[in-house]
């Protein structure tokens, strides 16, 4: 491993154990091995490293929301819907969980703008990732009009859903809670009049 991926996999190891506000450039070095000049060089900054990470670890963790690939409820079914957010649940409560570094950033995102700037450029890549968990298939190509209704309602709603189980797991929406508002919200919808 080169200079850049030490710095990449010591600044991961940083924000699991320090978070975002906590980890300074030396903390990384320290950490990675590398020298403080790298990562300038490699990253352009230990803000735009961070964020880099960030998305690093949320992509390894992506694998527990999908059964690692292994979903068994039909696709675009709702109990596929509550499969999903029960694998999202169980990945929230094991130790480690990565979660808690997403709400640090929405709070702290005006004093890190450059590691808020990044990943809010990745939220809509990952809104287009998470629609073939809920509909099976394939991502949907970039331009394809899902990504904007489909993916950033999922994005939404897991946001909404970590936020609350960060604040409280025990009175945190459940997946069956959510898959029975998801149903009642079905129930009561009627299609627009185009």
């Amino acid at each position: 491993m080169g200079h850049k991926e030490d710095l990449l996999d010591g600044a991961k190891r940083c924000l699991r154990e320090k978070g975002f506000a906590r980890t300074t450039a030396r903390d990384i070095v320290k950490e990675s091995g590398a020298n403080l000049a790298s990562i300038g060089y490699h990253y352009g900054s230990k803000d735009a490293l961070l964020a880099q990470a960030y998305i690093a670890l949320v992509e390894d963790h992506s694998d527990a929301f999908d059964g690692a690939g292994v979903l068994t409820a039909p696709d675009g079914s709702l109990e596929r819907f509550q499969e999903v957010w029960t694998n999202v649940t169980d990945a929230m409560g094991k130790p480690g969980s990565i979660w808690h570094l997403g709400m640090e950033l929405v709070v702290i995102g005006d004093k890190m703008p450059a590691v808020r700037d990044f990943v809010a450029q990745a939220q809509r890549e990952g809104g287009r990732g998470v629609i073939p968990m809920f509909q099976g298939g394939e991502e949907p190509p970039v331009d394809d009009p899902s990504v904007d209704t489909l993916g950033k309602l999922y994005m939404c709603l897991m946001s909404g859903l970590i936020a609350q189980y960060m604040l409280d797991p025990d009175t945190a929406p459940t997946p069956a809670e959510l898959t029975e508002g998801m149903r009642r919200l079905i129930a009561g919808t009627r299609p627009s009049q185009a």
